[in-house]
């Protein structure tokens, strides 16, 4: 059995990854902030008869990422995947935006991952049997989107961090990809009105003419961590229903203040 760390795991795209993996044969660690969400998955996961367990830990603190991987080499004896899902994506206009606001979104989604890697790439090294790490990021990588600078950079910065890591620990067959979601139906979505009604702005823009599902995602990403993809890293596989293709984000919004 390949031992796995699931950021963000209590929810959405993480928990479904988490699931996957395990259905593939991983004992899955289960991180996430919420401890209480977390011992739920955690308790899925139990009941259908796989090996999980949670480490509650906020990924903000930059020596979470050393404790979360020696505890996967406690529960499960090492480490071989690395899934980094936790992210968080505040909203607020252009000029809102402070220092502290944008210190807390890079910490989350951009420092704890390369943190993460570089804990958990460590401790692959010493296994010597090479690992798998796959970075959750998503459109916004590349397309701006309405309020959410902070998060669009960050996960522009993932997707850099994603290339130098591949290059940097291809010697020791450790493996770094990442996938970049389209709007898919989850609590951040809706967070940001694009499930529900709020659906029809995604939808238009999105070929196969639907939301994706956290299962999806997880389908991609649970490739990119397994032994089929043993040929790829450094790339990032963009699954969002064929809306790059049509290279265009949502429609401006007005910002506040202009006469």
């Amino acid at each position: 059995m390949r031992p796995a760390i699931v950021t963000g795991a209590a929810r959405g795209i993480g928990r479904a990854c988490a699931r996957r993996l395990a259905e593939e044969g991983a004992q899955v660690l289960v991180v996430d902030q919420d401890r209480e969400a977390g011992a739920a998955a955690v308790a899925d996961l139990g009941s259908a008869g796989f090996e999980a367990a949670l480490f509650a830990a906020d990924l903000s603190r930059p020596e979470a990422a050393d404790e979360v991987v020696e505890a996967c080499v406690s529960a499960f004896g090492g480490v071989e995947i690395l899934i980094n899902n936790a992210g968080i994506a505040p909203r607020a206009d252009f000029f809102e935006v402070s220092a502290a606001d944008f210190d807390r979104v890079m910490a989350i989604n951009l420092r704890a991952p390369f943190l993460l890697t570089q804990a958990a790439a460590r401790r692959m090294r010493e296994q010597g049997r090479g690992g798998a790490v796959v970075n959750i990021s998503s459109i916004n990588a590349v397309l701006n989107g309405p309020q959410s600078l902070s998060y669009c950079v960050s996960k522009g910065g993932l997707n850099q961090l994603t290339r130098n890591c591949a290059i940097a620990l291809a010697p020791w067959n450790i493996r770094v990809n990442a996938v970049g979601p389209g709007t898919i139906v989850t609590e951040m979505a809706a967070s940001f009105g694009l499930t529900g009604e709020g659906a029809r702005a995604p939808l238009e823009r999105t070929p196969l003419g639907r939301l994706g599902l956290p299962e999806e995602i997880a389908s991609v990403a649970a490739f990119l961590a397994s032994h089929g993809a043993a040929f790829v890293t450094g790339q990032t596989v963009y699954a969002d229903g064929g809306r790059l293709g049509l290279n265009y984000s949502l429609p401006v919004s007005e910002p506040v203040g202009r006469s």
